[in-house]
């Protein structure tokens, strides 16, 4: 393993800082939210919108902030187990987080019902079913582990600052995806049930105690930087991964809640969108 220290300036183009555009964007993404919990609360006054789920989102803003922006972000780039704690941040504590605040409920609570059926039917859809299934989420968030860490990509996406980027855009979108698919209590399409869900969260916690000793190993990791950094930034995934799992379960046991027969939708497609629509709305969790 060569050592391998990847730069970073302390402005962008322009003298603008670098971490001045996540912050912005981070803003703009608690603001809409509280607009939104605003709006919902008007609109149906009687249901309101939990405190605790504008709490989550906005704990789960606080943790794409801490990983985003110095101290962390400079350390990130130049030491290995600084991307770790980055990774672990915004792919499995943040998405946590922010799934829990249900944000497909909430917006479906705000738009007008054409737009919440139209909404209803884009989760309906096969791409969308497709997407959400457990495996392929999976596949996404953890089966990527490999691909990165056992291949140049992870060398040469980090001497990119756009490929960078693209790989917080990544960890993130995934880790919101598995976790929406484990413990989300937004509507979904054929979601499993527990015990399902927990098979599949079981098989994630054994893939990244597997990549993680690897990583400690030495065993086909391909990591551009010192030996002791790698070790660590493995301990990092094994014990921090551990935890964002048992929190993932912990919160999957939480927001089950039994299915009543027939209450899935083997009608017409209309039939089901506006089922869907009246579930989300009245989801016992926003309330």
């Amino acid at each position: 393993m060569g050592h391998h220290l990847h730069g970073h300036g302390h402005a962008a183009g322009g003298g603008t800082p670098d971490w001045l555009p996540p912050a912005l964007m981070l803003l703009v993404a608690s603001g809409v939210y509280l607009l939104l919990v605003r709006r919902a609360r008007h609109r149906h006054p009687v249901l309101g919108w939990s405190r605790w789920r504008t709490g989550c989102f906005l704990g789960g803003i606080v943790l794409l902030g801490v990983a985003l922006l110095p101290p962390v972000a400079p350390f990130a780039h130049a030491d290995f187990r600084g991307h770790m704690v980055q990774h672990l941040l915004i792919g499995m504590y943040a998405p946590l987080a922010l799934v829990l605040a249900a944000p497909v409920t909430l917006l479906l609570r705000t738009l007008p019902a054409s737009g919440g059926r139209r909404l209803t039917a884009v989760l309906h859809s096969p791409p969308a079913r497709v997407i959400a299934h457990p495996a392929v989420a999976l596949a996404l968030s953890t089966g990527g582990l490999a691909v990165l860490y056992f291949t140049p990509l992870y060398n040469a996406i980090t001497a990119d600052p756009a490929a960078h980027w693209l790989l917080h855009a990544h960890f993130l979108l995934s880790g919101c995806l598995f976790a929406h698919v484990i413990a989300g209590p937004d509507p979904a399409p054929d979601r499993p049930g527990v015990r399902a869900r927990l098979v599949y969260l079981g098989v994630a916690v054994a893939a990244h105690a597997v990549i993680s000793q690897l990583m400690y190993g030495g065993f086909w990791a391909d990591i551009h930087a010192p030996i002791d950094q790698v070790r660590g930034g493995a301990e990092i995934m094994y014990y921090g991964g551990d935890l964002a799992e048992l929190l993932l379960a912990a919160a999957s046991v939480a927001t089950w809640r039994p299915e009543r027969r027939g209450a899935v939708g083997r009608g017409a497609a209309g039939r089901s969108a506006g089922r869907g629509v009246a579930r989300a709305r009245n989801v016992s969790g926003g309330s």
